[in-house]
């Protein structure tokens, strides 16, 4: 069974041979990986038999994708924000539109004319073809990318002071998504759409889900709508307690859920699988936070095995994924005992691994 297969087969709760895998490490924890299976960056997804290949376009390549050598490095991207490397990550130090006027925030330019640099990383990914399911990253799609570019504080307080302008904002943020996912549809032959915003906490929503529901999720749907419109499945991401707002998301079309951060109030990934699986698919569940990085190798697999018993009960429905990227402080034998109880050994993995050094070769 390919990849491509095996993942539509699990969202439709059809019979497959194991459970998808879509993982994401930290740049540190893809590192000791690497040089764990003697295996060069760009050989990692194969050796961990990842089924979904993506990468982003719109805002978050820039904090994920370029790579600096030093903690302290900078860079500015299309959108004006400029990055700093800090822990493996970038982590935005300037909001291009922090402090400013809100006429001068309206004045704001997207980068419309950057569209061809943008869906660059892409052809990465198709130019050797090989059954992988393909996905196409446009997050952040609304709120997300408002506070990059104008800072949490300044947008919380236009959401308080001005509604009318926040509307403005955000619908410019999902015009530019939705620029930017009509073109990925149009070049590349995808299988789904990938969006998102983080609008919730540890704890809860960032702000009501009367608010969200008013400036953000009309917008989000026109979003979701151009995938829909050509019967691509819709994937959604969203980092904590965001329980209030998902009958919404599968009123407006989401068919998978990410990343079911399930050490959140609410996002019990069983509870919801028991409450939401016949309307949509999840991704994620296993947790990042305590049982990865702490937990022993039977905590591992005795959890993970349970996640995928009761995220499959009904037959499907589930992509086994982490609930953030695996820390560095990651044993490797907790990332293969995860591994094995999806069906795929740590001496599967290795020999993946030297198939891949054989092609290299």
């Amino acid at each position: 069974m390919t990849s491509r297969e095996r993942v539509y087969r699990a969202i439709k709760k059809e019979p497959i041979d194991r459970v998808p895998i879509f993982m994401w490490f930290h740049p540190d924890t893809k590192k000791l990986l690497c040089d764990c299976l003697e295996i060069p960056g760009d050989h990692l997804d194969f050796a961990l038999a990842n089924d979904v290949k993506q990468t982003w376009i719109n805002n978050n390549y820039a904090m994920e994708g370029i790579v600096h050598e030093n903690d302290g490095d900078t860079h500015v991207d299309e959108w004006g924000i400029e990055w700093m490397k800090m822990y493996s990550f970038n982590q935005i130090k300037t909001h291009p539109l922090q402090g400013l006027a809100r006429e001068s925030v309206l004045n704001y330019r997207f980068p419309y004319e950057r569209f061809d640099a943008l869906l660059r990383p892409m052809y990465a990914l198709t130019a050797d073809p090989d059954e992988c399911f393909l996905g196409c990253d446009i997050s952040p799609c609304a709120f997300e990318m408002y506070w990059r570019l104008r800072g949490m504080e300044d947008t919380l307080i236009d959401f308080i002071d001005d509604v009318s302008f926040s509307e403005k904002m955000i619908k410019r943020c999902a015009d530019f998504s939705v620029f930017l996912g009509e073109g990925a549809i149009e070049r590349f032959d995808l299988d789904w759409l990938w969006t998102g915003d983080d609008v919730a906490s540890q704890t809860g929503m960032i702000f009501s889900p009367e608010l969200w529901r008013t400036l953000i999720k009309p917008h989000l749907a026109r979003v979701f709508s151009i995938a829909k419109s050509r019967n691509l499945c819709v994937a959604y991401h969203c980092c904590g307690s965001l329980y209030p707002i998902i009958p919404d998301l599968i009123e407006i079309g989401m068919d998978v859920l990410n990343p079911v951060q399930s050490s959140c109030p609410g996002m019990d990934p069983l509870e919801l699988k028991r409450e939401y699986g016949n309307y949509i698919a999840f991704m994620g569940g296993v947790d990042t936070e305590y049982l990865l990085p702490r937990g022993k190798v039977q905590e591992v697999r005795k959890a993970t095995a349970r996640l995928i018993e009761g995220m499959t009960a009904d037959g499907g429905g589930y992509i086994l994924a982490g609930t953030h990227t695996i820390p560095p402080e990651t044993p490797l034998c907790n990332i293969f005992a995860m591994y094995a109880e999806a069906g795929l050994t740590e001496e599967e993995i290795r020999d993946r691994a030297a198939t891949a050094r054989n092609r290299q070769a």
